[in-house]
């Protein structure tokens, strides 16, 4: 596709022969936007952050053994991010897909909504 010439020359980004550059020193920004005020006692949520479901076991929550707890997969999860979240290794991936063997057949493979088992570990 070849470019267009503007109909009006004084519309051209091509400087014309024998004129200088284009002078922007004194261009100013602007933005039309204000930001609508809050009122005093609107609640601010601006730190809120996304969580963890966990359920202790024998809750409604309908973990495993003892101590299992139950994490709902997030967008973006994986097994060993969740694993780094809630025992501090990434490297603990491993036993929540052994956990969680009943419903998941390749450790890469979680969905968001998924509930996973997330079973205490012994150190």
């Amino acid at each position: 596709m070849s470019p267009q010439t503007p109909k009006d020359p004084e519309l051209s980004l091509k400087p014309s022969a024998g004129s200088r550059s284009p002078e922007f020193s004194n261009v100013q920004g602007h933005a039309d936007t204000v930001p609508a005020e809050r009122p005093a006692s609107s609640p601010d949520f601006a730190n809120v952050q996304g969580h963890a479901d966990t359920v202790p076991a024998g809750g409604s929550g309908g973990g495993g053994g003892t101590g299992t707890q139950t994490y709902t997969v997030q967008a973006g999860d994986t097994l060993s991010h969740i694993a780094h979240r809630h025992y501090g290794k990434a490297s603990r991936w491993h036993a929540i897909f052994e956990a969680n063997r009943d419903q998941l057949d390749d450790p890469d493979l979680i969905r968001p909504g998924q509930v996973l088992k997330l079973p205490s570990l012994d150190t």
